[in-house]
């Protein structure tokens, strides 16, 4: 909820707000900062936490190309892995889809704590961006008015501070407080959930395959998706809301050869696992976007299921519209990009979450108990290798080439 407060006289001021330091919140602070305009990130946990926090690596070539024009590419472009085919597994066989050879792109593999790295470092070290961490009980106040403002309780002192701005970037998340202050019947939720969940699962083990792998397997769907030489993310289909506790260290392994096993294929290799999580599949949209002098990007505005790999990329196209429509208000007069921000974000969300639903159906139809599913899933996946046209239209949406605004 919004809460006016009587601000001290004078208050601390600053242009921009941006609530929230992952990938969203970073790249607008950085654009901010590399046209001079001052800015305030407010982040709840400390900078230890962020830069380390697992999340996902899966970069599409026009993010990195973004990122890159904007000057934070540059350790990624070095280190990051790139991804040039994948390779579905189902009725026992390997079947190597070479999306590259189709569209002459690929992707990037970058673990997201290591893109959050650079750009703090980039932002705060940098380009002397004003960043708190470990911040409490953020609230927003007087968006709809010309004098918003953020409050929050100081770490050291305990005492609450308040800034006063021309806009807020909410950027913290799902359950982050500025998708909270939206004001009622302000904004339109949809949400779409899938009934399933998948077992995250981080192994310090080698992938087993140079490539991304999805098993398309009666019994669930499982995933493989490398992270670097020593560490894999995988994923195992699961009954929503189940206990990690129910898939000790023998059984998950064990489910991982079955569900991705093929003829000619290398078994997983095990290793420790570092992370063990259940996800419920869903979606939501929030529409609009903005709410009075509150713009929302990334899982802020939006959820995409981790199905298509879709919501790093998502998180960053936000933040490039949503920083460069900044920068053309404050130091040009210029509304156009914060008038369309919105409507421009919500034609690539609504693009990917209808590519994840598509593919939603790819991988679990097999394992959803109704033979003739089962039947028309196995169709779609065979018409991927067999048909040039069903081949590049799924190449285009996986690379995200498809969205072009």
């Amino acid at each position: 909820m919004q809460q006016r407060v009587r601000h001290p006289d004078p208050p601390s001021r600053v242009p921009v707000v941006v609530v929230g330091a992952g990938p969203a919140g970073l790249t607008v602070g950085n654009i901010l900062r590399a046209a001079g305009v001052d800015c305030l990130v407010l982040e709840t946990e400390t900078r230890e936490f962020i830069e380390r926090r697992p999340r996902a690596g899966v970069i599409e070539e026009w993010a990195v190309r973004g990122l890159e024009r904007r000057g934070l590419a540059g350790n990624l472009l070095e280190r990051a892995g790139r991804h040039t085919a994948c390779e579905f597994r189902f009725d026992g066989e390997r079947y190597r889809f070479r999306y590259q050879e189709l569209t002459g792109r690929h992707h990037w593999v970058y673990p997201q704590p290591l893109l959050v790295t650079d750009l703090v470092r980039e932002y705060a070290d940098v380009r002397g961006g004003r960043i708190r961490f470990g911040v409490r009980d953020v609230r927003l106040h007087d968006l709809d008015g010309d004098r918003p403002s953020v409050s929050y309780r100081c770490p050291e002192s305990g005492e609450r501070e308040v800034v006063a701005c021309d806009f807020v970037a909410g950027c913290d998340g799902a359950r982050g407080v500025t998708r909270a202050s939206l004001a009622p019947g302000r904004a339109r939720v949809a949400r779409h959930d899938y009934g399933i969940g998948w077992l995250a699962l981080l192994a310090e083990a080698p992938p087993s395959a140079d490539c991304v792998l999805f098993g398309c397997h009666p019994d669930g769907f499982a995933g493989q998706m490398p992270r670097s030489p020593e560490v894999t993310r995988y994923y195992l289909q699961c009954p929503p809301g189940d206990d990690p506790a129910n898939w000790p260290h023998e059984r998950v392994w064990a489910e991982l050869r079955r569900r991705l096993g093929a003829a000619g294929a290398a078994p997983p290799a095990e290793g420790p696992l570092i992370e063990k999580r259940v996800l419920d599949m869903h979606d939501y949209v929030t529409e609009p976007m903005v709410s009075g002098r509150l713009f929302l990007a990334g899982d802020a505005a939006h959820l995409v299921a981790p199905i298509a790999a879709k919501g790093l990329n998502l998180a960053l196209h936000d933040a490039f519209l949503l920083g460069d429509a900044l920068v053309a208000w404050l130091t040009g007069d210029d509304d156009s990009g914060l008038a369309g921000y919105s409507r421009a974000c919500l034609r690539r969300v609504w693009d990917y979450q209808e590519f994840s639903q598509w593919l939603s159906e790819l991988y679990h139809g097999t394992a959803a108990g109704d033979s003739f599913r089962a039947g028309t899933t196995l169709a779609r996946l065979r018409r991927l290798f067999t048909s040039p046209a069903a081949a590049a239209a799924f190449a285009e949406q996986y690379l995200g080439t498809a969205a072009r605004y």
